[in-house]
């Protein structure tokens, strides 16, 4: 007999499912009872919300989305935080999980694992929760999922099983699945009203967000067409090739920027929900669009939030660029001394004059990385270098660079969605950059990382607290309590779980840390301290 169960994972491998990350409960045994039949590895995190850093960091570089198993009860509860960063972001993620036999829904019967209503609990950070009452819906809700996915703005989705459905027969059940939508196009009538805007502007400028990160030569090719200085958010890092003449860098929230954003004639924003973690990290409220705006977005909610639109359409951004260019054409040919690139390279020269001091040593941390690993995928917490890298560090292409100081904001995010970052890329070096107290969220994730065979370079900011929260504690005359935490020997810990470990004692023993550590076969952590002699 084929169980629920069983047909389960049959199906997730239709859909081109490889990797599946979850921590076996009495309640979701049964959902294992296929794998062996499949393809799909399974990778055990040693808490659930490192299940969903994973899948999160898997799903960044892979592009496809990353699966959960998860108990019922204490497991969804763990989880709901990565979901919330998935959420935010807008990364796909599929969480399917247990739940009580299907009678004893809702009775508070005080059942192991119990809660009033999962479904309910997880609604805020998921596209869509649904309770599978019968084997036969089986494909159908997984289509819808994978639907959300491959054709919508991509978030969360949630699938729970009464554990009795788990195990009931599905023999009879009907394989098919469903075709799966195609990106949405932009209407005609848009693209024209758009296109008559761009070609009278004089001092355009463009905004490209995380929906672009799969259109990178599209986009390149409308800025380019448009002559537009481009600034661009954390998640799209890359999408312009580094140093190109036109680029303005994830610096949005800095005055430069704000100043020609403000003298711009018409600002076409695509793939972005103009936020606050991209567009006003100093969360002063002076960033401000007063020109034209014409918005791009896959998702028709997002459209008209934060900024209302003058011409707003509803398209895929790769093929809202296509259609742009061309009703542009023909276009002007690019040249790296044009207008355009005039404005850009004056704000980035004034920017260069504006960076903080106190961002020197991690600028030079931030080099030393990419000049060694130049390939590298950095997956980053909420730590000091991850907030001035976010303006300092360029991508050599998208999905390379992402971290949890953008969106939902969480800590203890990077070890575990580093070690997503390197199962979807096993041939590119992944470094986790992370803090002394951001890791000790997800600390045990590195025993995760050794028995998954995922070499990771855990780099670790080392400042002896939450460095950066004590900051913003003495700038506003808070007594800075709670900051300065106990720290423990880091290398000790990382080498009782596997890992080998080193200090960076000057810049040339970090590439050699670094360029050892790529070829390792195991994790490794390496610890720099926030006041080392060599960054001052």
């Amino acid at each position: 007999m084929l169980t629920c169960g069983e047909l389960l994972v049959e199906l997730l491998e239709g859909f081109g499912v490889d990797t599946v990350f979850g921590i076996p409960g009495v309640h979701t045994v049964e959902l294992y009872r296929g794998l062996p039949n499949t393809r799909i590895r399974h990778v055990t995190p040693r808490h659930e919300q490192g299940a969903g850093f994973m899948a999160d960091g898997y799903a960044r570089v892979s592009g496809k989305p990353g699966v959960c198993f998860i108990i019922t009860g204490p497991g969804m509860t763990n989880i709901t935080t990565a979901m919330g960063q998935a959420y935010a972001d807008s990364i796909p993620m599929l969480v399917i999980s247990a739940v009580n036999n299907t009678e004893q829904l809702g009775m508070g019967g005080g059942r192991l694992h119990e809660l009033p209503s999962q479904s309910n609990l997880v609604s805020g950070v998921a596209a869509f929760s649904h309770t599978l009452m019968r084997p036969d819906e089986l494909p159908e809700v997984l289509t819808r999922a994978f639907a959300v996915f491959n054709g919508a703005r991509p978030r969360p989705v949630h699938i729970e099983i009464p554990i009795d459905v788990i195990t009931a027969p599905a023999d009879h059940v009907r394989r098919k699945l469903g075709a799966l939508p195609s990106r949405p196009g932009p209407c005609p009538d848009a693209i024209q009203r758009a296109a008559q805007l761009l070609k009278a502007a004089k001092r355009p400028l463009v905004l490209l967000g995380g929906g672009c990160a799969d259109a990178d030569g599209e986009a390149q090719r409308l800025v380019e067409a448009l002559d537009a200085p481009t600034a661009y958010t954390i998640n799209a890092k890359g999408v312009l090739p580094k140093g190109h003449p036109l680029a303005l860098g994830c610096n949005q929230a800095w005055v430069p920027v704000r100043q020609m954003v403000l003298e711009s004639d018409l600002i076409l924003a695509i793939g972005t929900e103009l936020g606050e973690t991209d567009y006003d990290v100093v969360f002063d409220g002076n960033f401000r669009i007063e020109s034209k705006l014409i918005r791009v977005d896959i998702d028709a909610e997002q459209l008209n939030r934060n900024y209302p639109a003058d011409v707003a359409i509803l398209s895929d951004s790769c093929l809202a660029m296509k259609a742009l260019l061309a009703a542009l054409d023909p276009a002007p040919a690019f040249s790296a001394d044009s207008v355009g690139c005039q404005r850009a390279a004056k704000v980035r020269d004034e920017l260069e004059a504006q960076w903080p001091q106190t961002w020197n040593g991690q600028r030079k941390v931030l080099d030393t990385l990419q000049r060694t690993l130049p390939d590298l995928i950095v997956a980053g917490d909420s730590t000091q270098p991850v907030y001035s890298g976010n303006h300092l560090f360029e991508a050599t292409r998208t999905r390379s660079w992402f971290n949890s100081a953008t969106g939902y904001g969480t800590l203890g995010y990077g070890l575990p969605a580093a070690i997503g970052a390197k199962l979807a890329a096993p041939e590119r070096p992944v470094i986790a950059l992370i803090g002394d107290g951001g890791i000790q969220f997800t600390l045990p994730e590195l025993a995760s990382a050794v028995e998954a065979g995922a070499p990771i370079i855990v780099l670790l900011w080392n400042n002896s607290g939450y460095g950066e929260i004590k900051r913003y504690m003495q700038n506003r005359d808070i007594p800075t309590i709670g900051v300065d935490i106990y720290t423990p020997d880091f290398q000790g810990l990382a080498r009782a779980f596997g890992c080998n470990a080193e200090t960076a004692t000057s810049l040339e023993h970090l590439e050699e840390l670094l360029k050892s550590a790529a070829k390792a076969d195991r994790p490794t952590l390496i610890e720099v301290w926030e006041h080392a002699e060599f960054l001052a």
